[in-house]
C-alpha cells in the first residue's frame, strides 16, 4: 500500500512563493507509483492563532477549524513541508499550524524543501526541533533553495534541474521511513 503523503504549504503571505515551490515537488512526487500524494495548504484552514483552551496533547479539540485541521493531518503517513525562511526561522503561520495538533504528527515520516537567500536551512533546522518534540523522524534528505539561482527577479520560480534528484532522494527517505513508522502506529 502506497506512503500517503502531504506536501505542506507552509507559508500564508500574500505573493509567498511557497505554492509554486509545493506545486513543484507535488509534480515530481506524482511521477511516482509509491506514493499518494496531496498538496495540504495552511491557508485553506484559517487557522487563528492558537485558539484552543486545552494543550493539543490532550487531544480535546473544541474548535471545528482544529477539528477539520486534526482529520486532514491524521490522514497521512508522512509529510513534506515546504517551508519560507522569514528573518532565520519558519513563519509564523507554519509553527501555528504544527502546534495546534500533538497526536496527528506522532510515529510519522517528514522531508523539508526550503528556499530563502541561504536555501532555508535555517527554518529547516528550527522544523527539525520541532518534529523531534513531536515524534516525527526527520529525513537526513532536504531540498534547499535559493532565492539567488532558483527565482527569476527574486520572484519567479524556475529551479536548477538538479534539484529534481534531492526532491526524489528526500521522499525516497520519507517514503522508507513512513512506512516503517505506519507499522508502529499499528500495534
Amino acid at each position: 500500500m502506497p506512503i500517503k503523503l502531504a506536501i505542506i504549504i507552509g507559508s500564508t503571505r500574500p505573493g509567498r512563493k511557497a505554492e509554486a515551490v509545493a506545486r513543484w515537488v507535488h509534480e515530481i512526487a506524482r511521477q511516482r507509483n509509491d506514493v499518494d500524494v496531496e498538496l495540504v495548504d495552511i491557508q485553506d484552514f484559517n487557522l487563528p492563532l492558537l485558539d484552543e483552551p486545552i494543550p493539543p496533547s490532550m487531544g480535546q479539540y473544541s474548535k471545528p477549524h482544529t477539528k477539520t485541521w486534526a482529520a486532514k493531518i491524521d490522514a497521512f503517513d508522512a509529510y513534506v513541508f515546504v517551508t519560507p525562511e522569514y528573518n532565520h526561522g519558519i513563519s509564523g503561520a507554519l509553527k501555528n499550524a504544527i502546534d495546534y495538533l500533538y497526536r496527528e504528527w506522532n510515529n510519522k515520516a517528514a522531508g523539508f524543501v526550503g528556499y530563502g537567500s541561504a536555501g532555508g536551512t535555517r527554518a529547516v533546522e528550527q522544523l527539525r526541533l520541532v518534529m523531534g518534540e513531536l515524534q516525527v523522524a526527520d529525513v537526513r534528505a532536504q531540498v534547499m533553495l535559493s532565492l539567488f539561482t532558483d527565482f527569476e527577479n527574486f520572484s519567479t520560480f524556475k529551479p536548477v534541474q538538479r534539484h529534481e534528484a534531492s526532491v526524489n532522494s528526500m521522499i525516497d527517505q520519507v517514503i522508507a521511513w513512513g512506512g516503517a513508522l505506519r507499522t508502529l502506529r499499528n500495534i
